[in-house]
């Protein structure tokens, strides 16, 4: 499983480097994405939904950071 660590990027940033990354995965495999930006934990699960990916799981593992899990459509 990949993982991004896109702590310290903000919205629309976050959205286009993690739809970067699942275009070098192949379908069906997972990512893993850490965002510091609240805004992102809203926006970009909601945005990779409407473009087909699965949203398998949204963690926040401490105080303003966020794991979100991904599966490649």
């Amino acid at each position: 499983m990949d993982e991004l660590d896109l702590r310290g990027e903000v919205c629309l940033y976050t959205f286009v480097k993690t739809k970067l990354k699942l275009e070098e995965l192949e379908s069906g495999e997972e990512l893993i994405a850490i965002y510091d930006h609240a805004p992102a934990i809203e926006n970009v699960p909601r945005s990779l939904k409407n473009e087909g990916h699965t949203i398998l799981g949204v963690e926040e593992v401490e105080k303003h950071l966020w794991k979100v899990r991904i599966k490649k459509r």
